[in-house]
């Protein structure tokens, strides 16, 4: 009896040990906390077909919007801790809208595995062509001169865009309105038409735009230039000194979940996302998942702190 217990434990540990070396057998969801289309949706269908090549298995983009980004973040939490049910968190987030949405469902520090941060982006600082400023100090001179006259577009309340253009006010000592959208591309279409006259917004959105001269772009919102607008100040650099508002986006899991971060950084540097990454002026990221989780901390913090001044509340 007791050899024959010790032989179905050794079967079961055998079958275990070789469950967890097939890893994965099934596809992997990657949850997405914004809608198809959008700059987080597209990185992300990229690197999944990437990490598709390098795992041998098929990653299945799965959009999960609403709730101030919530929702997507909500169900990667509940989910089991297994590696098979990844998310894409953003910036907005993971370091923005946790400020602004009282509860949150569930808690990033305790709730949340970070595996590793993909991309590192920038907002394009853009007037309309409408306007008369061709730089930086011409559109705070301007906003000095004439406090309240301007508005300033963004995709939606407590997005980086938001809370990079109130960044931007406080730093140059300037008055200008903020006029939330539903959306960047009706944003942008009213910047175009002149409705309002300057906006912060992702490269991946605006770069299209700003290329074909629909949009007057001015400068690049990170700490430096970017590679797709290298003729681009940055805003530190065109008149508001130590300005910085650079954008992310990066792997999570359920906590406790194995990181398959090693693979997750082979796609990450693999020719179509570097290819990707030329045509918008985002840039490859990588790293652990320690480094990951210091950034989410640090930004966070500063961001919580730039909400908390300006005031914003999501209805």
């Amino acid at each position: 009896m007791r050899r024959a217990q010790l032989l179905l434990l050794f079967i079961a540990c055998a079958f275990t040990t070789q469950a967890a070396a097939e890893y994965p057998d099934h596809p992997i969801r990657m949850i997405v906390p914004q809608a198809a289309g959008s700059a987080t949706d597209t990185i992300t269908r990229v690197l999944g077909s990437a990490l598709s090549d390098e795992l041998h298995q098929q990653v299945v983009i799965d959009d999960r919007p609403g709730g101030a980004l919530t929702l997507g973040l909500d169900l990667t939490a509940k989910s089991p801790p297994d590696g098979y049910t990844l998310c894409m968190g953003p910036i907005g987030a993971l370091a923005i809208t946790r400020h602004l949405v009282v509860p949150l469902p569930y808690d990033i520090q305790r709730d949340f595995q970070p595996i590793a941060l993909v991309a590192r982006g920038q907002l394009l600082l853009a007037v309309s062509p409408t306007t008369t400023f061709h730089s930086v100090p011409e559109l705070i001179a301007y906003a000095k001169a004439n406090p309240g006259k301007l508005l300033n577009a963004s995709s939606s309340n407590g997005s980086p865009g938001h809370v990079g253009g109130e960044l931007f006010k406080f730093m140059a000592g300037i008055d200008i309105v903020h006029v939330p959208y539903k959306g960047g591309a009706p944003a942008i279409n009213d910047l175009m038409a002149g409705r309002v006259q300057l906006m912060f917004e992702s490269l991946n959105s605006i770069a299209p735009f700003a290329r074909s001269g629909a949009v007057r772009a001015l400068a690049v919102s990170g700490d430096h230039r970017s590679p797709a607008f290298s003729d681009l100040p940055t805003v530190a650099e065109a008149g508001v000194p130590g300005y910085s508002a650079p954008t992310w986006a990066g792997v999570i899991a359920p906590a406790g979940v194995p990181r398959p971060n090693a693979a997750i950084n082979r796609a990450i540097q693999s020719q179509a996302m570097r290819q990707f990454y030329a045509t918008i002026g985002d840039e490859p990221a990588g790293g652990t998942a320690e480094d990951f989780a210091t950034l989410i901390a640090a930004d966070s913090q500063k961001w919580g702190e730039v909400t908390k001044r300006a005031g914003i509340k999501l209805e």
